[in-house]
């Protein structure tokens, strides 16, 4: 949506808005009227408010839809409720996500709780392989982690029930989980050491396994919940068919705690349960208006990105994602946290300094200058599993084509890599390979800005430590330009 401002004046919906003589105006009042709409006023403060309350919910149905539901939409992965494993990591080609980690093949699913609970499998997993299950819903709340930090390494099934199930946890069951969305996602991370390490990790893979309750317990299965038109959604229909696409999401987030204000002002444009219309009754200019908020609220989303956490030698350091409590209601956090990465883990998962800019505050472009990365002997990411340092398109926040098909530098790959006499690790940040000699280090970046996120899985909390955000004793090197 970067460029909305610029769609709306082609399509004459400003001049909807900024033209308003007197019998337009007159009309407008009257159809606005017609379907008891408020103001022009209280309708952009309503969409602005709606906008960045119902980002993270629309961009999290756009991924699911685009996962599970769209066949043709090229990041299609299988069927909803059934666990789907990529026997690969992430590439440029992988498009439904900002910011995609390519660190660890996933395994992902989307649950219907609809009608009964999952249940979720995990085998034994070797200690020295760190694996995560992210129990994320649709409000983008982490509401529970299964794995190596959250619950060890042992085999285990573990309970996962809809917001409004009532029952009792079943013997066997070592923990539940409770998702404040009727549908919930389920997020897969196995650690890869190398290439040759992927039928090791598929062995881990094939453990998993989700399944209804009343499967896990060997009993006939209960009613099915009634079947859902999923609409459809891609990032292009969200720019146009926001609210449309809020609107339908709603119905299964059932408002939380502090909802109640926001939920009933939606339904006041026509959004979401209890509205007196549909949205596209409204008038055209408070359509126009509508779209004019959503422009200022995603322009205060982005600012909000850009001040997450503290910074630290260009690098921002947050704790942006959580539960429900660590929100406590503010929306813009959570949309930035969704903006800059959805699906992110909580800081004790894993942390993500991430940056644009130079030590001293000049963007990075790759087009202009190379760049070296350089952490000091003994001054690695100091983590109980292991750290990355990712290469993304300052543009887009995707991954980036290159000759050598790599798309991060990360802990494994150390005994390969070049350190200086000092015992020192330098990452060239360049478009360009650096020669055969440093080729190892070398982290292919585009032709122009680029966007860099750091890892951080299952980061120490003793001293050295990047905890707490901002403010632990840790502190990353900062990019420099190469001389």
């Amino acid at each position: 949506m970067n460029s909305l401002i610029h769609r709306l004046l082609a399509a004459g919906l400003v001049a909807a808005v900024v033209t308003t003589g007197c019998e337009k105006k007159a009309d407008s009042v009257n159809q606005a009227a017609a379907v008891h709409a408020p103001d022009l006023a209280e309708v952009r403060s309503i969409a602005e408010e709606g906008f960045i309350y119902g980002l993270p919910l629309v961009m999290c149905y756009t991924a699911a839809y685009e996962f599970w539901m769209d066949k043709t939409s090229g990041q299609f992965k299988g069927p909803m409720n059934e666990i789907f494993n990529e026997r690969r990591v992430f590439t440029y080609e992988d498009t439904a996500v900002v910011t995609p980690n390519s660190d660890t093949p996933y395994s992902f699913a989307c649950l219907d709780l609809r009608a009964e609970p999952f249940v979720i499998s995990v085998p034994a997993v070797e200690t020295e392989r760190y694996y995560s299950v992210q129990l994320v819903d649709w409000n983008t709340f982490n509401y529970g982690y299964i794995g190596s930090r959250a619950t060890g390494d042992d085999a285990g099934d573990y309970l996962v029930v809809g917001p409004g199930w009532q029952g009792e946890t079943p013997e066997g069951i070592k923990g539940i989980y409770r998702s404040s969305t009727d549908f919930t996602i389920a997020l897969f991370r196995t650690q890869l050491f190398n290439a040759e390490d992927m039928p090791n990790v598929i062995k881990v893979q094939d453990g998993y396994k989700v399944q209804p309750l009343s499967a896990f317990l060997g009993q006939p299965a209960p009613a099915a919940a009634p079947a859902v038109n999923f609409p459809p959604a891609s990032t292009a229909i969200d720019k146009t068919g926001f609210f449309d696409v809020l609107d339908f999401v709603l119905q299964f987030a059932p408002a939380g705690p502090g909802e109640d204000a926001i939920r009933k002002r939606l339904a006041e444009i026509g959004v979401g349960p209890g509205r007196k219309f549909d949205f596209k009754d409204l008038s055209e200019e408070h359509k126009a208006a509508i779209l004019l908020a959503m422009a200022e609220g995603e322009r205060k989303v982005e600012e909000k990105v850009k001040t997450i956490g503290k910074a630290v030698n260009g690098w921002n350091i947050a704790s942006a994602f959580g539960d429900r409590d660590f929100y406590n209601g503010d929306w813009l956090l959570r949309a930035a946290a969704a903006k800059a990465g959805i699906f992110g883990n909580d800081a004790v998962e894993a942390m993500y300094p991430m940056t644009r800019v130079t030590a001293t505050g000049e963007t990075i472009d790759t087009g202009k200058h190379n760049y070296t990365l350089t952490f000091p002997a003994g001054q690695l990411p100091p983590v109980n599993a292991f750290w990355s340092v990712t290469m993304y398109d300052g543009k887009t926040q995707l991954l980036i084509k290159n000759p050598i098909n790599r798309y991060l530098i990360n802990s494994p790959m150390l005994p390969a890599m070049k350190t200086g006499p000092d015992g020192s690790v330098t990452l060239y940040i360049q478009k360009d390979s650096p020669g055969p000699d440093l080729e190892s280090n070398w982290l292919p970046a585009p032709d122009g800005p680029v966007y860099l996120v750091m890892r951080l899985y299952w980061p120490k909390t003793e001293a050295p430590s990047i905890l707490p955000p901002g403010e632990g004793t840790w502190r990353p090197p900062g990019v420099t330009a190469a001389p």
